[in-house]
């Protein structure tokens, strides 16, 4: 088969494997838990025989240590676990996922990888607003996901797949069914969107037109969680920008002040948390999370050092987890932070090994983003925008880690794998100019 075909069959696999893992609760609401499970098979599949076929021309010591102590930790959690099944479902899942990102972030090039995502980030937001706009404008009505009936009204609300808000100015869900999700794809799309657009790979007009997209969704879903999350890109862009304009010796200020920084907002989080919660429009327990943090911490303590096994997303009416939050009659099956969620699951070794596969990866993600390649240093040509984007993919999945717990599933999960990847060889982000 000629490579360019070649490279056009990787390209749509990943397109498929974003769209499946970005959008799944679409998928899920409209042809039910069973299909989707065997869409994904059939997309894990070839990723397992590519790579089979590619394992002599891929070094496998380079993949992130961290990574797959992380993952084989959550297998061996079968173990110990409170619900051995369960946890072996969750953890096939994990696995499933981390097969997709490390497909993609080995058979792609950069160039193509980004391409692709871009691609899936535009499919989902197109097809967003044309779910939207049909449920406005035809249905009249909030609609419920096709395949699940929750029953009791009162209830089943929070789960609704579209709310019909759309002509009332949002907060709108779009075809994932959820405002805070829909947000992070739209801030993911808008980093994507702005990169290429300095990059000028693609067209001028077409880029800031999907711009303007990208904004109205995140405008549209009126999330707290991701205001946050954008403001901490915006912030990190700026020290990101700062330190590609001085040289790598002159940075020691830069680092003083980025400490700084840091600790304003560490204390911001722990004192201000009514100032926080005003600036945000919530109440002053976050709408719930005070109270759910409160029981995943005291679950935690009962067994620390392992935890109670993987189980991420929690499953419903699977003890201890499926009824630990109950609040007004709906059980939440998340901890609503990913740390949180680690250490009740995986306990703090887990949480360990978690940490250092965050600060390992966003640590060379950051000298990726900041530092031109030995290679490159006599190029005259303007330092490439793309590098950035790890940074600061990484630096949204952080932010909304401390509210969600996305980080750990699906889209999440693949992102973070995918970077981790990534920036053990920074050589392929640095080479996506040639």
């Amino acid at each position: 088969m000629p490579l360019r075909a070649i490279s056009h069959a990787h390209t749509g696999l990943a397109v498929a494997s974003f769209f499946m893992l970005l959008a799944g609760e679409g998928v899920r609401n409209l042809l039910g838990w069973n299909v989707f499970g065997a869409i994904a098979l059939a997309i894990a599949i070839p990723y397992v025989v590519l790579l089979w076929r590619a394992r002599r021309r891929i070094s496998w010591r380079r993949l992130p240590v961290t990574l797959i102590g992380f993952v084989l930790l959550a297998i061996a959690s079968i173990a110990w676990s409170a619900n051995p099944g369960e946890t072996a479902l969750t953890a096939l899942t994990l696995v499933l996922t981390s097969i997709g990102g490390l497909g993609v972030a080995l058979l792609l090039p950069w160039r193509d990888l980004v391409r692709a995502l871009g691609t899936t980030l535009r499919w989902i937001l197109a097809l967003s607003f044309a779910f939207e706009i049909y449920v406005s404008a035809f249905l009249d009505r909030p609609l419920s996901p096709l395949s699940v009936d929750y029953g009791d009204p009162a209830v089943s609300g929070i789960y609704l797949w579209s709310r019909n808000m759309l002509f009332d100015g949002g907060p709108i869900q779009g075809i994932v069914g959820n405002r805070n999700q829909l947000g992070f794809l739209a801030l993911i799309a808008l980093i994507v969107f702005s990169l290429q657009l300095v990059d000028g790979t693609v067209w001028r007009i077409w880029g800031i037109a999907w711009l303007a997209i990208a904004i109205g969704t995140l405008a549209l879903t009126r999330s707290s969680t991701v205001l946050l999350a954008a403001a901490a890109v915006v912030l990190v862009l700026g020290f990101a920008l700062w330190a590609r304009a001085i040289r790598p010796g002159a940075r020691r200020g830069l680092y003083g002040v980025a400490t700084l920084v840091l600790l304003g907002l560490v204390s911001l989080g722990i004192f201000g948390r009514g100032i926080l919660s005003a600036i945000l429009g919530k109440s002053e327990d976050f709408t719930g999370r005070l109270t759910i943090w409160d029981a995943v911490t005291g679950l935690a303590q009962q067994r620390p050092a392992f935890g109670w096994g993987w189980l991420s997303p929690w499953m419903p009416s699977t003890e201890p987890f499926g009824t630990l939050v109950t609040i007004k009659g709906v059980h939440y099956l998340q901890a609503h932070n990913a740390w949180l969620d680690v250490s009740v699951q995986l306990g703090i070794v887990g949480l360990i090994v978690f940490a250092f596969l965050m600060l390992s990866t966003t640590w060379r993600a950051w000298f990726v983003a900041v530092d031109r390649p030995r290679w490159d240093l006599t190029d005259q040509r303007p330092f490439m925008a793309m590098s950035l984007l790890p940074l600061l993919i990484l630096t949204a999945l952080l932010a909304q880690s401390l509210a969600e717990s996305q980080l750990l599933v699906q889209s999440g999960w693949m992102l973070l794998v995918i970077c981790a990847v990534m920036m053990k060889s920074p050589a392929r982000v640095h080479g996506a100019r040639q």
